[in-house]
């Protein structure tokens, strides 16, 4: 039986509501008189269960931030309000990853007392691990959140203040230590299994994630005067990371569909859409393609076929709109040579609202349990492709990147191009990972590992890196986590903000933002993108949460207001 089937309380709807003023997730067990018959206290592996199905949601696509977030990072372009960074105070998405974060960690809450009064302490340390992620997520999106008096309404506490993003960085640190002291106690008559979806109780794999996990906040901190130094000099002492991929913190996604829909949130938000909503960046594809003059140029990225699906063959006209008899694809962004069809960020081009569903390239096999592009062209839908796909968190190959980034700032010793190598080769692995689980009717995908366009690719890769000055060498190891964690974009808002790479389409450019050209008389008119919005350096407090908290602060300016870790 699948995960869903076993979680009795599903909160995938989520409500706008106050966030400390709700009893739920586990309200079917909090909010009852005594009865003989039905238990008053949730058991803990339901309760572990449900807040890891919660958990994964942070920052996935639908109805939470992922989408948001993915245009913010130029993997995804959209019509909605996002573009051109436009999110507004009510923004649907960011409101839902508000609400959650903030049940969840209810739940958690919830968990973290029982498994203290029963003297469980794996489930108290996994507890923990998770409430100090979603806290490091709340504080990278919004900067100061409800914390010291989150989640206290027993207490009396109506409005919870908002609590400096400084000390809830430093509480988490402390919060990840001693999550692993009571995961390597052992102690406790019950501990987690299959009711653990993220290691099935595995707790050297989740000592190696507190760990990771740290070592990704000492990262994110590294630039301020607040960095810890003897804490980050102990914990690589320490040297328990992620190993191989083995050891990734990733929610597993499956193809049932009955009695709940389980499959990649991702896939849902584009195969098992009637309408598309959010297209393939044109910027990220040229930079793939080895088209964009200032990085990777004439290098081909063989994950293309893996991250694209080209409803389009090469060199078929698009059928939607296009018009035969003059040759206009009447096409926003549609590259001949391969079917790539798509919108760009900031369009204001006659075609960009055009109805198009059977010439949109969708997001491939990897990102989201799609459709590996074997160059044939099909129209895309619900039963064409798996949606089998993991909600990656923080996975190995985004810790080599960690590495090799700390490498090259100085932080670390080491060879930062030895490190970027190996992220590369783990980033392909990765895919291949994926590609192995998905269960696609596809026959012959080919693995990438040992290939020869993937040994290319990396040669290739690699002399531009050795040849690059110290900056072009932090902008490509960026770029390359950038295209290793497509589809997991809340560290790329984070690595873009703090380090300001990769470099992100600007349709206020004085140079060529495109370089695509079918020569067919139709060239791109860089003048039909445009960006009326500065970039948004945090999200929006829900207004929903300052109207009725008489202790919240007055809506930030989202172009000036800073996360503390941001440069």
């Amino acid at each position: 039986m699948k995960f869903i089937q076993k979680i009795k309380n599903n909160k995938s709807s989520i409500v706008l509501l106050l966030t400390t003023t709700l009893f739920v997730g586990c309200s079917n067990y909090l909010d009852v008189n005594k009865d003989t018959d039905n238990p008053t206290i949730a058991p803990l592996d339901l309760l572990l269960s449900n807040i890891e199905k919660d958990v994964s949601n942070t920052g996935d696509f639908g109805i939470y931030s992922g989408s948001l977030l993915s245009v913010y990072t130029h993997q995804m372009t959209t019509r909605e309000e996002q573009d051109q960074y436009g999110a507004k105070v009510d923004n649907f998405a960011t409101n839902n990853e508000w609400n959650n974060i903030y049940l969840t960690l209810k739940d958690i809450e919830t968990l973290i007392s029982q498994s203290k009064e029963t003297n469980n302490l794996v489930y108290l340390g996994i507890a923990q691990l998770q409430k100090a992620y979603l806290l490091s997520v709340a504080v990278d999106l919004w900067g100061d959140v409800p914390f010291s008096e989150a989640s206290q309404l027993t207490a009396g506490i109506l409005s919870p203040k908002f609590d400096d993003q400084k000390v809830i960085y430093s509480e988490v640190l402390k919060l990840i230590e001693t999550a692993k002291t009571n995961i390597k106690s052992n102690e406790g008559l019950q501990k987690p299994g299959t009711d653990d979806f993220f290691y099935g109780g595995d707790t050297a794999k989740w000592i190696k994630f507190a760990n990771t996990f740290k070592l990704k906040l000492y990262n994110q901190t590294r630039l301020t005067s607040d960095f810890d130094q003897t804490g980050f000099n102990a914990l690589i002492a320490e040297n328990d990371f992620f190993s191989s991929n083995a050891d990734d913190f990733q929610f597993a996604r499956y193809g049932n569909i009955s009695p709940t829909d389980e499959r990649n949130e991702y896939f849902k938000d584009s195969y098992n859409s009637t309408q598309f909503g959010s297209y393939q960046s044109p910027w990220f594809y040229e930079i793939l393609k080895g088209v964009n003059p200032n990085i990777h140029q004439g290098n081909p990225d063989p994950r293309m076929k893996y991250y694209f699906y080209n409803q389009l063959i090469a060199g078929q006209f698009p059928p939607d709109q296009g018009d035969e008899t003059t040759g206009n694809p009447k096409a926003d962004y549609w590259d001949e040579s391969t079917g790539f069809y798509s919108i760009r960020f900031g369009s204001v081009g006659p075609w960009r609202d055009s109805s198009a569903e059977n010439s949109y390239t969708y997001p491939g096999i990897f990102p989201a349990g799609g459709r590996y592009d074997d160059g044939k062209g099909e129209i895309m839908g619900t039963s064409t492709a798996t949606g089998i796909a993991p909600k990656r968190i923080l996975t190995y190959d985004e810790f080599l990147y960690i590495q090799a980034e700390l490498i090259q700032a100085g932080k670390m010793t080491g060879n930062s191009a030895t490190k970027l190598q190996a992220a590369v080769t783990a980033s392909f692995a990765k895919v291949d990972q994926v590609v192995s689980g998905n269960g696609s009717t596809q026959k012959d995908i080919p693995v990438l590992i040992g290939s020869e366009m993937v040994n290319t690719f990396i040669t290739n890769l690699m002399t531009e890196f050795n040849a690059a000055s110290a900056a072009k060498k932090l902008e490509i190891i960026m770029t390359q986590k950038w295209v290793g964690t497509y589809g997991d974009p809340l560290d790329q808002y984070n690595d873009y903000r703090r380090t300001g790479y990769p470099i992100l389409a600007d349709p206020t450019s004085s140079s060529k933002e495109y370089q695509l050209d079918n020569a067919d008389g139709f060239p791109i008119i860089d003048s039909q993108t445009v960006l009326n919005n500065p970039y948004q350096i945090s999200l929006f407090w829900p207004q929903s949460e300052l109207n009725v908290n008489k202790n919240s602060p007055d809506q930030k300016n989202t172009g000036t207001y800073k996360i503390f870790w941001d440069n």
